[in-house]
């Protein structure tokens, strides 16, 4: 009678520590954290460059004849560049002109769109009081649809100089900024909508509305501030 083949290999072969599977998951999540981290300490400053760049891009484009804009904020009641007070402040970008004049500001603002809010950046010219463009920084419109904003022409010229005066006190708006149906505009604070997106041209007017209804009262008491500064 002959004796049965044992597997000695698999009986004897030593079991994997579970202090050995931790230590090794544990490493491999640090490794990967400071992957992570390394990655973006490197694109970090690429990113901020380039949205510095795209931002200036924007205000230089929404202020005509400005070639250089210094950022501010206003934080309680009192004006501060940016750079000296950093935080979720009310932000703007005041716009110089070749000769260093102050002729404008630009400033971001948003509002609900269709499927997401629709962010935007609006220039303003004080000679005129009025608002004299804007950029569309971000949007999740539907594309041919609500993107439209950005590439109809007649819907981009209603920012040419839509009237944003303020009343006798300064205190608001003299006429509420707001979107009429395509074709019925009569007056100079009234955007004309995108036929077929209709709800993100109102976005583009409410985010108007309130922006420069809350920003350009407080920003015109500090007129005489803004244009001593030197660029």
């Amino acid at each position: 009678m002959t004796d049965q083949p044992t597997n000695t290999d698999e009986t004897n072969a030593p079991r994997p520590s579970s202090l050995h599977m931790i230590f090794a998951l544990t490493l491999i999540s640090v490794l990967s954290g400071m992957a992570v981290v390394m990655v973006y300490l490197y694109t970090k400053p690429i990113i901020d460059e380039n949205k510095r760049l795209a931002i200036e891009a924007a205000v230089l484009s929404v202020i005509p004849d400005s070639v250089t804009y210094i950022p501010f904020v206003i934080e309680d009641d009192t004006l501060a560049p940016a750079a000296e007070s950093p935080g979720n402040n009310q932000l703007f970008y005041a716009g110089y002109d070749k000769n260093t004049q102050l002729i404008g500001l630009a400033a971001p603002a948003n509002a609900q769109g269709y499927a997401d809010k629709v962010y935007i950046i609006y220039g303003y010219r004080f000679d005129c009081e009025c608002i004299t463009g804007i950029k569309v920084i971000k949007h999740a419109e539907t594309p041919g649809l609500g993107d439209k904003v950005i590439t109809d022409m007649d819907f981009v010229a209603n920012f040419d100089a839509l009237e944003a005066r303020l009343n006798s006190e300064g205190s608001a708006l003299n006429n509420q900024i707001i979107t009429v149906k395509h074709g019925t505009k009569k007056n100079a604070w009234e955007i004309d909508a995108i036929s077929g997106a209709t709800i993100t041209s109102r976005a583009i007017g409410k985010a108007l509305d309130l922006g420069a209804g809350q920003l350009l009262p407080q920003v015109l008491k500090f007129r005489n501030t803004l244009e001593a500064y030197q660029p």
